[in-house]
């Protein structure tokens, strides 16, 4: 996918993308650079166990200003929202010291319940107040963990809350929604080339340990959590493929 703003009809909009530093959002991220004329940032500190991930979102904002000047132009304010109340309802191993395993509930204890909904629902406040209509997410229902609020059928329906609640439409765009992890990496390249890639591989972070010690070929990473499993078999699928 290769989506030019100048052919576009989405360019003269601007797109709030919900970047967290990851490797899904900062796909999105390119694509939505691709796409719209101006694109804001937003990331949530919800009390996660790590702060790497806050510290690597910065890194990459500033390596795709540097690496990509025909993007620098485009890429606007960077938000922060404070979603604190996230990790004091309940633990789970995204915020605590907790296991990565299997629920009661069928659900891996990295789920956030109602993580996407917060997310979604403070990213649409600020657009409002930033007069922006459009939200980019990198939601997945085909490598998704299992996570109930990364289907499309659930962003339908918070994108139909949104503009009921304020009155106001709104889109959410998640370019990711049908494809795999081969397919999210084969999508970077296809935007920004080796460089996006070397880009994503060395800054993003994806690893629920929050391992920056140990570098692989598809990033840094402990190479057994869930996160990782994804990241790395995905792009073993995708060297494959090139």
């Amino acid at each position: 996918m290769n989506t030019k703003a100048t052919s576009n009809p989405r360019s003269a909009e601007t797109a709030l993308v919900l970047f967290s530093g990851g490797q899904d959002s900062a796909t999105c991220l390119a694509w939505a650079l691709e796409s719209y004329t101006k694109v804001e940032t937003v990331g949530f500190d919800y009390g996660q166990r790590h702060s790497v991930e806050l510290q690597s979102r910065l890194i990459v904002l500033e390596q795709i200003r540097t690496t990509f000047p025909n993007w620098a132009g485009r890429l606007a304010e960077d938000h922060i929202v404070e979603l604190g109340y996230l990790s004091a309802l309940g633990e789970t191993a995204m915020t605590h010291d907790v296991a990565i395993e299997m629920n009661d509930a069928g659900l891996p204890t990295t789920f956030v319940p109602g993580r996407n909904l917060a997310f979604l629902n403070a990213a649409g406040a600020l657009a409002y107040r930033r007069g922006i209509n459009v939200l980019v997410g990198g939601m997945c229902e085909t490598d998704y963990s299992g996570y109930p609020d990364c289907r499309r059928d659930t962003i339908d329906a918070q994108e139909t809350a949104l503009a009921l609640g304020m009155d106001r439409p709104f889109r959410i765009e998640t370019p990711l929604m049908r494809i795999d992890k081969a397919a999210t990496w084969a999508m970077a390249h296809d935007i920004g080339g080796q460089a996006l890639t070397d880009l994503i591989i060395e800054h993003t972070h994806t690893c629920y340990l929050g391992d920056r010690e140990h570098r692989h070929d598809w990033g840094y990473g402990c190479d057994e959590c869930p996160a990782c499993d994804l990241r790395s078999a995905g792009y073993a699928r995708f060297k494959e493929a090139a």
